[in-house]
Order: structure tokens, then sequence, then C-alpha cells
């Protein structure tokens, strides 16, 4: 006895109707997340390729690629729906020359820099992501490492003076006093060794005129003559004899940009921190100086809970 044609039952009709109805949605959320993301600079270099393809990993959804500034027109050409991360500062001063534009992402920019570039103001299609640690956290690094510190050193000069406020103000409830020196002749060892005589530690402004290939020999023979500890104000300092500083590497920074791109741009903060860090010591420089081991990994948990405390 042969059977008649197979019929679809209701229940099946409708469930295929689901099936592809659930299969659209998805598909256009998947379009819809999709961004293209813009990565430039003056060069292309190992190191950005690895910082894009690792941009490229935490985001397979997204069209992420880099392209030198050669091959970019004015940014008021590009497609407003683009998302512009900027590498360096020539970037920020191509971006800089036109307002209209994509929104941007100005990655690894100290405040000094952002000073001599834009001023007090910020402007709204720009978002300052800061390489330098800040002040803050700087602070309580040394409060933790060094409890015994109460005279806290900062060699400044025109460009990083602006910095001196914050910097006081951070300390107040730290219970610290800074104890700032003006040095605009780094050839003249005297504003240093006065600042030495006068405080319990120097910590190290992201200020390129004062802290500097030139100056570092200087600095650090200076300071641990008078046994006293350097603190930043970079990674790189560290390594070359600094004691210890916080600081954020390329995992830190993919972090906060894979968070940013995943905001809509409107609600991009002008200016942010990397909520995420770590600690660096130099195992050399604590035992020279006599003091107990760093454990970074405990002492950067120890400032991150205290960021994060109400």
């Amino acid at each position: 006895m042969s059977r008649g044609p197979s019929r679809k039952t209701p229940f099946h009709g409708r469930l295929s109707l689901a099936l592809c109805l659930v299969f659209a949605g998805l598909l256009a959320t998947i379009e819809a997340r999709a961004a293209e993301i813009l990565l430039t600079g003056a060069e292309d270099s190992p190191g950005v390729q690895s910082f894009t393809q690792a941009l490229k990993a935490l985001r397979p959804e997204d069209n992420v690629r880099f392209t030198p500034l050669s091959g970019l027109p004015a940014p008021d050409k590009l497609p407003g729906n683009v998302r512009l991360v900027l590498l360096d500062l020539p970037s920020l001063d191509w971006r800089l020359q036109k307002t209209h534009g994509p929104a941007t992402l100005v990655l690894r920019i100290s405040r000094q820099q952002a000073r001599d570039r834009l001023g007090e103001v910020t402007p709204e299609h720009l978002s300052l992501l800061w390489s330098d640690p800040p002040m803050a956290r700087q602070l309580r690094l040394i409060r933790t490492v060094l409890p015994q510190v109460r005279r806290v050193g900062v060699l400044f000069d025109g460009h990083s003076e602006f910095l001196l406020k914050d910097l006081r103000q951070a300390a107040l409830p730290l219970g610290l006093e800074i104890v700032a020196e003006r040095w605009d002749d780094t050839s003249d060892s005297r504003p240093l060794q006065n600042l030495l005589g006068q405080s319990d530690v120097l910590l190290g402004l992201d200020d390129p005129d004062l802290y500097n290939p030139k100056t570092v020999k200087n600095l650090l023979l200076s300071s641990y003559a008078r046994q006293r500890a350097l603190i930043g104000p970079s990674a790189a300092f560290v390594k070359a004899g600094s004691l210890a500083s916080t600081y954020s590497d390329q995992d830190d920074w993919l972090a906060i940009l894979d968070d940013l791109l995943d905001r809509p741009a409107a609600t991009w903060p002008r200016t942010l921190y990397p909520a995420r860090f770590k600690v660096l010591s130099n195992r050399q420089v604590t035992r020279s100086l006599g003091i107990e081991p760093i454990d970074a990994e405990s002492v950067a948990a120890t400032l991150a809970e205290g960021e994060h405390r109400p």
C-alpha cells in the first residue's frame, strides 16, 4: 500500500518560521554590533602590528585595521561610523586639523603632551587615555611600600608645573607633604640636591625634559647617595634604577580599549586613566636601600582595592 505525499503539520511550519526569525534576529544583532575600528599612526611597526592583531583577536566580530597616516584622507573625509584610535602624537596633530570627523580615542598620551597641544580644554570629539600613572595611585604606592615617608620631593619645570595642584590635593588625605623644586636647567644639580635634602623620597613626574636618558644617571646616583628612593615615573625608569612604579601594559590597554569600544561613542569620557594596572619594582634597589622586597602583585591588589572602595 503506497503512502501519500507527506504534509508538514501547522506546528512544524510555526517552528520553522520561529527558527528563521531567531536566526534573522541573531544575524541582525551581530551586524549591528560589528564596527569599523581604524587604528592609525605615523609609522607601521612590529609593535603596532602586534597591538592591532591582539585587538582583532579580542573583537572578531569587528573590522579592525591599521592604516598609516600617509594613507588616510583628512579626518572630516572619513565615514562618520568609523571608530578612530590614534596611536601617537603625529596622528593627534593630524586629527586636530579638523573639528568634524569620527569619534576618536587618543591612546597613551601624557597629561603634559595634551596640555602642550590642547591647553586646558579637551575637544568634544576626543577621548584622551592617559599614559602617565595617576598621581594619587603613585602616592598610595609610596604610602604602601614606604610607610615611614612624610615629605615627597617633586622636580618640575614650566611644562609640568600645572600638575602640582592636583598632586598636592591627592597628597592631603594620605598625610603626605609635597616638597616641590623647580629644575629648569638639568645641567645644574643644585635644585636636585636641595630637594633631596628636604624630602624623604623622590616622586618622578612624566616630564621628558627632566626624566630622560641624559638625566637618569645624575638622578639615580644623587638620590641613592642620599639614601632616597625614586618612585616612577615609568616602568622604564624602574628597570634603569628607580625603586618602583605603577604602570599599564599592552594587555591592560587592550582591556580598556575593548571596554570603550563596546559602548556608544557618545558616552566615551573626555579623559580616562586605565583602571587596570600593575606594579613593577627593582629588587636590586630594594636591597641597596635596605627595604623589604616588594610583592608587586600583592601591592597592586591593595592599591586596586583602595580605588574601588566607596
